[in-house]
C-alpha cells in the first residue's frame, strides 16, 4: 500500500478559496423566532405554549420546536411543567428588580464612558436615534420605538469604548426589552424626554450628569413597571389604584 506524503503546506487552503456560510440550523431559527414572539408579546406572558399549534404558526415539524422549548426552559423563558406541558414564564417583582439593578450598573457607566469618549458623529447618531424613536412613540407604533429605544441603549454602550460592558449589556439586552415593551407605552413622552437629556449631557462630555441621568432612566423604568404590574396608570401610586382594582373585581 502506498502512502501519499502531505508535503509542505498540507492544511494549507488554495489561494482564492471561500468558505461558504452554512445555513441556519432549523432548531436555531425555531428558537430565535419563538423568543422573539414572547419579547414582542405575540406569545404573552403565562400562555400554554402547545407543540403542534407552535409548529403550524412557524411552518416547521414539531421536532425542531421541542428542541426550542427545552432550550427556551434553560435560559428561563419558559417553565416547563411535569403533566402540563410548556408555558411562558411570568417574571416575579424580585427577577425584574435584580435584572434592571444590573441594567442600571451596566448601563450608568456606559453612559459615564460614553461622555468620555463620545465624537460629533457619534452625538449625531444619539440624536437621529432620538428623533426616530420620539416619533414612533407618538406615531403609537410601541414596537418601532422599543426597538430604538434598544439601538440608542446599545449605541451608548459601544461608545463606552469597553468590550466587556459591551458583552454583558448584550446578555441582558433581549430580557430587558421584554420587561420594557409593556411599559413602553406608560412611560411614553417621558422616556425619550429623558433619553434627550442623556444625549445632552454625552454631547457636553459630562460623565457625572450623563451616569445619574442613566441612573434615574432606568429607575423610572423599574417603577413604572411595578405600578404597571400593581394595575396603577400614569401619574399614579399602587396604593390610590387598588380601589379601582376592588371595583373591577367586583363587577
Amino acid at each position: 500500500m502506498t502512502t501519499i506524503s502531505a508535503g509542505p503546506g498540507a492544511g494549507a487552503e488554495p489561494a482564492g478559496v471561500r468558505h461558504v456560510k452554512r445555513p441556519t440550523p432549523l432548531r436555531e431559527s425555531v428558537y430565535e423566532a419563538l423568543t422573539e414572539m414572547i419579547i414582542d408579546g405575540t406569545l404573552e406572558r403565562g400562555r400554554h405554549l402547545v407543540e403542534v399549534e407552535l409548529a403550524g404558526m412557524l411552518g416547521v415539524s414539531r421536532q425542531p420546536v421541542r428542541e426550542a422549548l427545552q432550550r427556551l426552559n434553560n435560559e428561563g423563558w419558559v417553565d416547563l411543567r411535569p403533566g402540563f406541558g410548556a408555558m411562558v414564564h411570568v417574571p416575579a417583582e424580585d427577577e425584574v428588580d435584580q435584572l434592571l439593578a444590573a441594567r442600571a450598573a451596566l448601563e450608568s457607566e456606559s453612559a459615564r464612558l460614553a461622555a468620555r469618549h463620545a465624537s460629533k458623529d457619534d452625538v449625531a447618531r444619539l440624536k437621529d436615534l432620538c428623533k426616530v424613536g420620539t416619533a414612533l412613540q407618538e406615531a403609537g407604533d410601541i414596537d418601532g420605538a422599543v426597538r430604538t429605544n434598544g439601538e440608542l441603549h446599545s449605541l451608548i454602550t459601544q461608545m463606552s469604548g469597553n468590550r466587556f460592558l459591551v458583552d454583558f449589556a448584550g446578555q441582558v439586552d433581549r430580557r430587558v426589552r421584554w420587561y420594557y415593551t409593556p411599559v413602553a407605552p406608560v412611560r411614553g413622552g417621558a422616556s425619550w424626554r429623558e433619553h434627550a437629556r442623556l444625549v445632552k449631557a454625552i454631547s457636553e462630555g459630562d460623565e457625572d450628569k450623563s451616569a445619574q441621568i442613566m441612573r434615574e432612566h432606568t429607575e423610572h423604568t423599574r417603577k413604572a413597571y411595578h405600578d404597571l404590574q400593581a394595575g396603577a396608570e400614569p401619574g399614579e401610586t399602587p396604593a390610590e389604584a387598588a380601589p379601582r382594582r376592588r371595583r373591577r373585581a367586583a363587577n
